[in-house]
């Protein structure tokens, strides 16, 4: 009998995963084919109401991108080291955020900019930033601990 709750569980988790994937509307898949046809392993997610980003690989490089409910692309992620920073990049970090370490980083781009995302810790602070190709810091947020 304890089995039963747990399959039901089990069926509506993944019936919700398999639905989110059907949802995404033909145009936005569309538009995301004609953008990244060599995209492997893509999942879909809607965060939003209006908002929905695929994850997926291209030559084993992770990637996201973005996209409203038109099918207009919002931006794309992609996945760095940094050995894959600009020298323009790199010496603002120097410059600017000297002691802090680097965490994760990601080059993006979006119709109005590309430049990169880097989740920076020094000591218990942690903040996000993102620099353009330039070195220009665009924004600078400080990440909140989650409790």
């Amino acid at each position: 009998m304890k089995k039963i709750p747990i399959l039901m569980f089990a069926f509506a988790i993944l019936s919700g995963m398999a639905s989110g994937q059907k949802n995404v509307p033909e145009n936005i898949k569309k538009e995301f084919a004609k953008k990244y046809p060599s995209a492997q392993n893509i999942k879909w997610a809607s965060e939003e109401s209006n908002e929905w980003e695929a994850e997926f690989k291209i030559n084993d490089t992770e990637m996201s991108a973005s996209y409203d409910n038109k099918g207009t692309w919002l931006e794309s992620e992609t996945e760095i080291t940094a050995k894959d920073l600009p020298a323009a990049v790199t010496n603002t970090l120097t410059k600017d955020f000297a002691g802090y370490k680097t965490g994760e980083m990601s080059a993006i781009e979006n119709p109005r900019m590309k430049g990169f995302e880097l989740a920076l810790k020094k000591g218990g602070k942690s903040i996000e930033v993102v620099i353009d190709n330039a070195g220009k810091v665009l924004k600078k947020t400080e990440v909140k601990k989650e409790k």
